[in-house]
């Protein structure tokens, strides 16, 4: 009896702990949407209402009719696209190489590849400019899309590394014994079978194009060619300061990702554990 009963009472702190965990995780984004469908004399009140006392949806318009947040989210949505599908690309196939061949200072290379990462943004927004600006690549899609995949591959190729690496070889003597290539092996036999690791790598580096703010706030200095974190940012004036606008279009651009990690949250949970243990 006195160990069931410690038992329950471990159950009942973990249950606490985690409902504790997802308020504070949640907290921020329900203020928001809050703040979003408030009347604009209750954003400000003192002291705060949580909930409106009317619902408001005129934020929601004032985003689309008073900014160009359609054009910020076509921008957005190409970079982050462009950005997913050449890492993926370029990541997958360097990943498989270092797996599976052997050859000299791979060691090295791996090594290199994570000390990349390393860098901090600010630390290479200047350097960047001056060579976009010498390639005149600045206010266009590829400026900002070599930097992104720069920062993104280190991921991409660590991450789908270790899943090529569990692998058995079978797979692959069965194909060369059916007369495919290496590159027949390659895209019909190994990369559909870390569909789930390559899925779980291009929503993250997805997620990460689709949020990132210092590069396209530096390398796209055109109005036409922000993107949603730098038009956002860029929502105040001189004059005023729109919280209600701002909120609004928070949740306009992060309910899709949400919605995106809910829907496909089996295969980004099963992407992220299938390396993890060794057949």
């Amino acid at each position: 009896m006195k160990r069931k009963g410690m038992g329950i009472l471990k159950s009942l702190i973990f249950c606490i702990f985690v409902i504790l965990f997802l308020v504070f995780i949640l907290l921020p984004f329900v203020w928001q949407f809050l703040t979003s469908i408030k009347p604009l004399n209750e954003i400000s009140a003192i002291p705060a209402k949580w909930f409106p006392s009317k619902i408001n949806i005129q934020f929601y318009f004032n985003v689309f009719q008073k900014h160009p947040f359609g054009r910020y989210l076509i921008n957005s949505f190409i970079v982050a696209l462009i950005t997913t599908f050449l890492s993926i690309f370029i990541g997958a196939s360097a990943s498989y190489a270092l797996a599976r061949l052997r050859f000299k200072g791979k060691k090295i290379m791996l090594m290199a590849i994570l000390c990349i990462s390393m860098f901090p943004t600010i630390s290479t927004v200047s350097p960047l400019f001056l060579i976009l600006k010498s390639l005149h690549l600045l206010n266009t899609y590829v400026g900002l899309v070599i930097p992104y995949i720069t920062f993104s591959l280190p991921f991409s190729i660590w991450l789908l590394t270790n899943f090529f690496s569990q692998l058995p070889r079978g797979f692959e003597d069965a194909a060369k014994i059916d007369g495919c290539n290496r590159f027949q092996m390659f895209f019909k036999i190994m990369l559909p079978l870390i569909k789930p690791a390559t899925f779980s790598v291009a929503l993250l580096t997805f997620i990460n194009a689709w949020n990132e703010y210092i590069y396209a706030l530096t390398f796209m200095t055109s109005d036409d060619m922000k993107t949603v974190p730098v038009g956002i940012a860029l929502f105040p004036s001189n004059y005023e300061l729109p919280w209600g606008d701002m909120a609004a279009a928070s949740v306009v651009v992060t309910v899709p990702l949400i919605l995106l990690v809910l829907i496909f949250q089996k295969k980004i949970i099963a992407g992220l554990t299938s390396g993890g243990v060794k057949e």
